[in-house]
């Protein structure tokens, strides 16, 4: 009886401690999707980052934001580190439109998808997709608004973003497939300030040394924009010269509200992140019949339409 008894102790705890090791062994690893953005000193990434991570965590991943600093060597460095630590995916937004294709092409080659949000590369078949705001359409409608606030003439200054970022030429032509129909209408400068505040001000003071008579700016994004109205106020032209700006940015709706930039394009980066992160989420989980390509409309907010939205989308 006791020989019985002593069997089935022994046979429990064997159970037991197989039972417990096949749990360790079997434990589920989560999977892990990074986040490279290109610069996180433009509030308008630092939100289309946060909204990516908020997704990926939401379906069930462990998250990193890289920031590149707009450089094409850090990113490269980004993309070295998230091979080498076994990220399952990368949500990115490129630095360059050439210049971030070998950091895609070297993790395609590490069996990692990368999805581009709001900025592409130039390169087929590289990225797994790219989801992107239609700049050049939204940049139609601005030119249109331009033109309208304008009266058809006048002197305008044009503040470029980065010259290798395919949005700030599809902004450019955009804009210029309207307004160039306008004899009345001069450009007396245009001028590259990389879709920085900073910089755009700067540019902006040392394009007004120039060039005294301004009626309009068309700024490439909402950053520039506001550092261009810093420099017009400087100037003592800010009540004058009307500031057209792009990417719907917080304080360039609240700009608007109060009357110190005419118009944006608003774009919807919670829309592109989210898509981004969701696309991920399906292909880790099996599904490779992804769109290559999509884009996101851009909608033209003025003083008659601002109440319908809010910093980086509709309310």
């Amino acid at each position: 009886m006791h020989k019985i008894i002593g069997q089935t102790i022994f046979i429990f705890l064997a159970c037991l401690s197989f039972a417990q090791c096949g749990h360790k062994g079997g434990a589920k690893k989560e999977k892990k999707i990074a986040i490279v953005v290109s610069t996180l000193n433009n509030p308008w990434f630092v939100f289309l980052g946060e909204q990516a991570a908020k997704k990926a965590k939401a379906l069930g991943y462990e998250t990193k934001l890289f920031d590149s600093q707009n450089n094409t060597s850090t990113e490269s460095d980004h993309f070295d580190n998230i091979i080498v630590e076994g990220y399952d995916a990368i949500l990115f937004n490129p630095t360059d439109a050439d210049g971030s294709i070998a950091n895609v092409k070297k993790a395609k080659a590490a069996g990692i998808p990368v999805f581009c949000m709001d900025r592409e590369i130039n390169a087929s078949g590289v990225a797994t997709s790219q989801i992107l705001s239609d700049s050049y359409s939204g940049a139609v409608d601005i030119g249109k608004y331009f033109v309208q606030q304008l009266h058809k003439k006048g002197n305008y200054v044009e503040i470029l973003g980065m010259v290798g970022d395919n949005n700030t030429w599809a902004r450019s032509k955009g804009f210029h497939s309207v307004v160039d129909n306008y004899p009345g209408l001069k450009m007396v400068a245009q001028q590259s300030a990389d879709f920085d505040r900073n910089k755009a001000m700067d540019v902006m003071e040392s394009i007004l040394q120039a060039h005294a008579n301004i009626d309009g700016v068309f700024c490439g994004n909402d950053a520039m924009a506001m550092g261009a109205y810093q420099a017009l106020v400087s100037a003592g032209k800010a009540e004058t010269v009307k500031v057209f700006g792009f990417d719907g940015s917080d304080d360039v709706v609240a700009a608007i509200k109060e009357g110190k930039v005419t118009a944006t394009g608003m774009q919807f980066p919670k829309v592109i992140a989210e898509t981004a992160a969701s696309f991920a989420d399906e292909y880790i989980k099996g599904k490779r019949d992804l769109p290559k390509k999509i884009l996101v409309a851009v909608e033209l907010v003025n003083k008659n339409n601002i109440g319908d939205y809010i910093g980086y989308g509709k309310k």
